[in-house]
C-alpha cells in the first residue's frame, strides 16, 4: 500500500474500476432479476451464491434461464441506468493525466457497452463476460473464467495482473465480493460495502468511499 502522503507518476499507474454499484449507481443485473424473472427461483440461487455453495457463473446462468429476456426489452431498460454523477469528470481527469484505466466486471459486455455508449463514455477498456442474442435467445460466454476457481465467472485477478506492467502503481475502486481477490494486489484500494467490510475485518489498508467524487478528490492529490 502507498503511504498516506505519497504521490505517484500518473504515467506509471493503472486504475481498475468495478462497474455495478461503483460506476453505475445500482447493480444492473440484480435490477434485471426484478424486472424480467418469470418467477422467484432466482432468490434461491442468490442465497446459494451468497453462502458460497455455488459460484457466480452457475448463479447467473440459472438466473438468466429464469428470465423472460429479449433484446428489445433489454434495450428499453438500459437507458434508465444512471452512472455516478462524477464518473465522467473522474474519467476525463484520468485521460488527461494519461492514466491507464480499465473496467473489470462480472457483468456482460452487451450491457456495459450500451450503458457507456448511452452516457457518452468513449475509449474506456472493458473486460467482462459476453452476452449476445440469436433470434431472441440469450447466448453467454465466459472468456475470463479461471478453470481452477469456481467463485467468479470473470477472474478479475488474472486480468488485473496481466494488465499491470511491472513497476506500475495499481489502484482499485470497487464494492463487491468479486473485487476482494483482485483488490488484494492493489497498492491503493477505494472500498465500500462488501469490499470495505472484508478489508476492515482483515485490517487491510484502504480508503473508504461513498461516491466517485471522493475518489476524484483523493486522486487529484495523489497524482503528481
Amino acid at each position: 500500500m502507498l503511504k498516506e502522503n505519497s504521490q505517484f507518476n500518473p504515467r506509471k499507474c493503472v486504475v481498475f474500476f468495478d462497474f455495478d454499484n461503483t460506476i453505475a449507481t445500482c447493480d444492473v443485473f440484480d435490477n434485471m432479476l426484478l424486472l424480467f424473472s418469470r418467477d422467484d427461483r432466482w432468490v434461491e440461487l442468490e442465497k446459494r451464491w451468497k453462502s458460497g455453495r455455488i459460484g457466480s457463473k452457475t448463479c447467473m446462468e440459472g438466473q438468466l434461464r429464469g428470465m423472460d429476456l429479449h433484446k428489445k426489452s433489454l434495450d428499453a431498460y438500459l437507458p434508465k441506468i444512471k452512472l455516478d454523477p462524477y464518473f465522467k469528470t473522474l474519467y476525463k481527469f484520468l485521460q488527461a493525466k494519461k492514466v491507464k484505466t480499465i473496467v473489470l466486471s462480472d457483468n456482460f459486455d452487451y450491457i456495459l457497452n450500451r450503458i457507456l455508449k448511452i452516457n457518452g463514455i468513449k475509449k474506456l477498456k472493458v473486460m467482462v463476460n459476453k452476452l449476445s442474442f440469436t433470434r431472441d435467445k440469450v447466448i453467454t460466454e465466459y472468456p475470463f473464467k479461471n478453470k481452477d476457481c469456481q467463485v467468479c465467472a470473470h477472474c478479475k485477478t488474472k486480468n488485473l495482473l496481466a494488465k499491470s506492467p511491472k513497476g506500475f502503481t495499481i489502484i482499485y475502486v470497487g464494492d463487491g465480493t468479486s473485487d476482494i481477490c483482485p483488490a488484494k494486489y492493489a497498492h491503493l484500494v477505494f472500498a465500500k460495502e462488501n469490499l470495505l467490510r472484508y478489508f476492515k475485518d482483515n485490517k487491510l489498508d484502504h480508503v473508504v468511499f461513498h461516491n466517485l467524487k471522493e475518489v476524484f478528490n483523493h486522486l487529484q492529490r495523489k497524482l503528481a
